[in-house]
This record gives structure tokens, sequence and C-alpha cells, in this order.
């Protein structure tokens, strides 16, 4: 028990997976798509940024060339005030003396000394050293001497790497509509399945539904032509089913007539009755069987208008006027749209159970918090086993410890029941109450 309880609290660890294969193709195909793009904008970005730097090591060394060249040509008085005329954006120059201990430098800074001194001629010394108080490899000093022996160092500072405004917005609208192209492909390919399911659940308790178009691309007019014909078929063997069990009906009332005449004629009395009893019990269960066939294909009652608390005072007082006790509560008012005479037979036939093995019956009606209708019938009776409260609703199933055939039970009254509420678009359930006793509750649309 307490792996089990462990088991249903420990996190979930695709908890932000999708449920639904629209959601999951959506996912899968856009994350896909994403990263191929930024796979390939990471490539493009790489090989521009290799194509930039040799670019501008070549014109930095140029540029270099060119400021220590206008150094050397003018006074040593003047070079302080040219020094802030040559300083670039991302350089600058400072006329001071080389510390004694420079730090090594990056790859990059020495590719860019070795490219300066190739630029400033045979003879040239140009040292690259790491700046003190920094770790990027970019920020770097370029140590030279000019003519007259004066140290010049060139501070390199490096450029601002953030993306300009534009490549961000570049970047939002290709990925949304990266997820919009995503959203339309993924649900053009399962609109299909969605209408199938549609169509499944459409497909009532009289199997007669809409027919799927039949277009659309290859596989999905084979997919629609395959379930209307399941469709046709479903419906066309219910309903040979419905013929063949009228058909027995209606030839086994003519000979169970002329068994009771004759049974009429026996001179024993005990055997007589045994005789009837048995033709009735035969009588009923072909009754019962047929209806339960109709229940399962026949057309659904049109809707209309109904005074629900009269329709349930009129079956009230029916029971009453036979001597059969059956209480009645109703909070619903004002009229409502329902098949009153295939909602009187639902009923009737959960009163009647009741009556069976309980001996009186109670009908509670109103709407739970969602405005559904909710009609119970509920007794005091033995009530049924949990275990059996889903099994009772099949056709011929029996609690035999106390709904049995000797009660007149045929285990058919809660099959059609049942049926019959979901003809309706509601559904039946069963519950044991507390004290005893059985509520059986319709629930219908509101």
């Amino acid at each position: 028990m307490d792996a089990a309880v462990t088991a249903r609290a420990a996190p979930r660890p695709w908890r932000l997976w999708p449920r639904s294969l629209f959601g999951r193709v959506a996912l899968i195909l856009f994350c896909g798509l994403s990263a191929a793009h930024v796979l390939s904008l990471a490539l493009l970005l790489h090989d521009r940024s290799q194509a930039v730097s040799a670019m501008m090591v070549a014109y930095l060394a140029r540029d270099v060339a060119s400021s220590v060249a206008i150094l050397e040509r003018v006074p040593a008085a003047e070079r302080p005030q040219w020094v802030a005329k040559l300083d670039r954006k991302n350089y600058r120059y400072r006329l001071d003396v080389a510390p004694s201990a420079p730090r090594p430098a990056s790859p990059t800074a020495s590719q860019v000394a070795t490219a300066v001194a190739r630029e400033l001629g045979p003879g040239r010394a140009v040292t690259a050293t790491a700046t003190p108080d920094s770790t990027d490899p970019l920020r770097f000093d370029l140590r030279l001497t000019l003519n007259d022996r004066t140290p010049l160092t060139l501070e390199m500072l490096p450029p601002d790497s953030g993306l300009s405004p534009f490549v961000v917005a570049a970047l939002t609208a290709q990925f949304a509509l990266l997820g919009l192209f995503s959203w339309i492909a993924v649900r053009l390919a399962t609109r299909p399945l969605a209408r199938l399911a549609r169509a499944a659940d459409a497909l009532g308790p009289d199997l007669k539904g809409e027919p799927l178009k039949e277009d659309g691309p290859r596989e999905v007019a084979h997919a629609a032509k395959a379930f209307n014909a399941m469709q046709r078929r479903i419906a066309d063997d219910v309903a040979e089913r419905v013929r063949i069990l009228a058909a027995i009906s209606h030839d086994l009332q003519s000979p169970i007539t002329r068994m009771r005449l004759r049974t009429d004629l026996l001179g024993d009395a005990v055997l007589r009755q045994k005789l009837q009893t048995d033709l009735t019990a035969m009588q009923a269960l072909i009754e019962e069987g047929l209806d339960l066939a109709r229940s399962t294909g026949r057309a659904a009652e049109t809707p209309v208008r109904t005074d629900l608390r009269a329709l349930l005072e009129s079956l009230a007082y029916d029971y009453a006027d036979s001597g059969q006790p059956v209480g009645l509560t109703c909070t619903i008012d004002t009229p409502v749209v329902i098949a009153p005479q295939t909602l009187r037979r639902i009923l009737t036939n959960l009163v009647d159970n009741a009556l069976k093995f309980a001996g009186d019956a109670e009908i509670v009606a109103g709407r739970d918090t969602d405005g559904r209708i909710t009609i119970t019938v509920q007794d005091r009776g033995p009530g049924i086993p949990e275990d059996q409260l889903a099994a009772v609703l099949r056709p011929f199933h029996r609690v035999e410890a106390s709904r049995n055939r000797e009660t007149g039970g045929t285990g058919l009254g809660l099959a059609i029941a049942q049926r019959l509420a979901v003809s309706l678009g509601g559904e039946l359930r069963l519950a044991n109450r507390n004290g005893g006793g059985l509520a059986a509750s319709v629930t219908l649309p509101a």
C-alpha cells in the first residue's frame, strides 16, 4: 500500500510532455526545426566571425603601421597630441615604459603581433602581453618602440559582442514563423484523426451517425471509407439481430398459447399451476429479451419540452393506485427538454426493481452543480455487493444471493435501463446507500 501511494505521489518525469498527439508532434517538429535553425545560424556566425577576424587583423596591421610612421615623423613634444588623434574605437595608443615582467598573451594576440610586425618591416619587434586585470583573450597590449627608442603601447579593447536589436527581432520572428507553420502542418495531419474520433463518439445506441466525408489525401479518404463501411455493417448486424429476436418471439407466442390451453385441461391442479408458472416465466423472458434488443438499436425519441415534476408525479400516482408505495421529491420546477417516454421507461424499470427487492421506493429529482438533471431511485433493500455494481448492468447478470429467477428477475431490467440512459446522452450509476439499500441515479445532460 505504501509503495503504491509513493508511486502515485512521485513527480512525473515528463510533466511537460503533451498528452495529445497534436501537441507531441507539434512540439517535436518545432524543436527539431528550431535546433536545425539555431545550428545553421551558429555555423554562419562562426564562419562570418572567422572572416571578419582575418579582415580586421589585416586592417589593424596596416593602420598601426601608418600610425607608427606618423609618430616617428613628428617631433617628440607633439606626439601626445597625435596619440589622442590616432586612437580608434577598439584600440588606443600610449607612450609609456613597458613593464619588466609582461604576462604571456593569447594565440590571437600573438597572431595580431606577428601581422603588425610584418607590416612595420624587418627589424621591428612587436610583443603581445595580456592585460593584468583582465581574463578576456581579446584584451591585450602590443608593445613596440619607435625609431628613437621611445616605447609605444597599443592597448586593445574587445568589441561589443552583443547582438543588435534587429538581430534579436529577426530571430524572434523566425521562431514565431517556425511555430506557426509547425502548428498548421500538424493540425492538417491530425485533423482527420479528430474528425474520426468525433464520428465514433457521435455513433449512438441507434448506430445511425453522419457518414464521414470521403475526401482529402488518399490515406484519409481510405480511412473514412473503411469507417463508413464498418458503421453500416454494425448497423446491419444489429438490425438483423433485432429482426431475428422479433421473429423468434413471434413464433414462440403460438406454442406458448397452445401450451396454456392444454394445461387448462389437466386434471392435476398442482401440476397445472407449475406448468402455468413456467410458461409465464418463459413469456416474460422472451418479452424482456426483445426489449433489450430494441433498446440497443432503437431510434432515439425526439426530445420535447416537458414538465418533469408532472411526469414524475404521474408515475408515482400510477404506482400508488396499484397499492405500491413510491415516494417523490422533486426540486425542478421549470420545464426541461427530455424524451419523456424513454425516461418513463427507464424509471419504471428502476422502480420495479426497487419494489421487487425492497418493497418500497423513493424518487428524488434535482440538478447537480453542473446543471445536469439527476433522478435517483433509492430503496432500503439488501443492496448489491460492491464488486457486483458494474456487473449487474450487463445483460442476464444476476446477484444469486438475493436476486434470482425465483423472485422473477431475468437480469435484463438494469441493462435495458442503462442502454436507454445512454441513448439519451446520459448515464446510469448504482451505489449502495449508507444504512442499507441501493441508489440508482440517472444523470441527463443539462
